[in-house]
């Protein structure tokens, strides 16, 4: 019998794709029938990438976090690699650089990544103090070298989640209060001279602090949002009644898919929402406490910072409470990249579960009895 906390973790998690898959269905039909001529188009292509996802979500629960550790720093590297490929030889869309196009499939390094940070994360950090200055340095750079390429793209969004993600975990592992000031600060510099010398990050910042101001340009799509939500009232329009979506909202089945969610369910569902959010959290926080180990407590609580801390992020541009950005909704938004991600990030963290109960899912191996004597 598995522990409540991840008998909860897997329910929650089904119920947040199946919930997303029925928000994308409505936010993404229009779109899909005028643009591609079959109004389950989005639908469709989500399911498969969803089956695929769930098939590394039982992966991930069922291989041990050993093992995942030890891959870790393997695919941080690989990673790092990918996302220096999309300024070579990336496909450029809206100015940026952040997708690699393999035949039929198009690969995009950022969200690919995201796991194997809070793996090697959890290894660097847990180790600090046994470590030597050199590896401190070694993987501090890489570290940094994958955000400053991010921020190339240019990504400011998911360089800032990558940054704060890895400080929460540095500052969850103990780390001297001094360093992880300057970590800040220095993050806090990198991002203002991001925005200072990319002109259309300055302008979202601009444009965020009063949108009216250019509603129909700069500001529009945060416009277009606060009026999608704002129809909501406090029930909504019903389940696919949503009109923003029809003509207005601009990317509403990724970055502002949460809009079309609010107009339709209103005020009530978003707080259900994010009561739902709070819910994940507290119970990754009880599996996080619960761990005997520092690392798996480190994996287990970067696991859980990535999925709520983005959905957070992503509910603030939508409502306007920080500057328009790129990030997706978790298992929510259409992609393949980040529902493989979400669901892979969540299945460790009920790896994490699995293991601080002692339980292990894998079935040992039957030894063979010893063959009989002959003769």
């Amino acid at each position: 019998m598995w522990p409540a906390e991840t008998r909860l973790l897997v329910g929650l998690t089904a119920l947040w794709s199946l919930v997303g898959l029925l928000v994308l269905t409505s936010a993404s039909w229009w779109v899909a029938d005028r643009e591609m001529g079959d109004a389950a188009y989005y639908l469709k292509r989500q399911l498969l990438w969803l089956l695929a996802s769930w098939a590394l979500f039982w992966l991930a629960i069922r291989t041990s976090l050993r093992r995942w550790l030890h891959f870790g720093a393997l695919g941080l590297l690989v990673g790092v690699v990918l996302v220096a490929a999309t300024l070579v030889i990336g496909s450029t869309v809206n100015g940026a650089s952040r997708w690699l196009v393999l035949g039929p499939l198009q690969i995009q390094p950022t969200e690919l990544v995201k796991p194997f940070v809070v793996l090697q994360g959890a290894v660097l950090f847990s180790h600090w103090r046994r470590i030597g200055l050199d590896q401190k340095l070694l993987w501090l750079a890489i570290f940094a070298g994958l955000i400053l390429l991010i921020l190339k793209q240019p990504n400011l969004s998911t360089a800032s989640l990558t940054g704060l993600l890895l400080w929460l975990m540095a500052l969850a592992a103990g780390l001297p209060l001094p360093l992880l000031l300057g970590a800040a600060g220095a993050g806090g510099l990198l991002g203002t001279a991001s925005i200072a010398i990319n002109t259309y990050q300055r302008l979202r910042v601009t444009s965020f602090l009063d949108p009216w101001k250019d509603a129909q340009g700069n500001g529009y799509q945060l416009v277009q949002s606060l009026l999608a939500i704002g129809s909501g009232g406090p029930f909504g329009q019903g389940f696919g009644l949503s009109t923003q979506k029809l003509q207005y909202l601009p990317i509403q089945t990724t970055d502002f898919i949460f809009a079309v969610y609010a107009e339709e369910f209103g005020f009530v569902g978003c707080l259900m929402f994010l009561l739902f959010l709070a819910a994940f959290a507290f119970v990754g926080l009880r599996v996080a406490l619960a761990c005997r180990s520092n690392q798996h407590r480190l994996v287990a609580i970067g696991c859980t910072a990535l999925l709520v801390g983005q959905s957070i992020l992503n509910i603030a541009v939508a409502s306007g409470a920080i500057p328009t950005t790129g990030l997706p909704l978790p298992m929510v938004s259409y992609g393949g990249n980040s529902l493989l991600m979400s669901l892979f990030v969540a299945g460790l963290l009920i790896r994490c579960g699995l293991e601080s109960s002692g339980l292990e899912t894998a079935r040992p191996r039957r030894r063979r009895p010893p063959a009989a004597p002959i003769g």
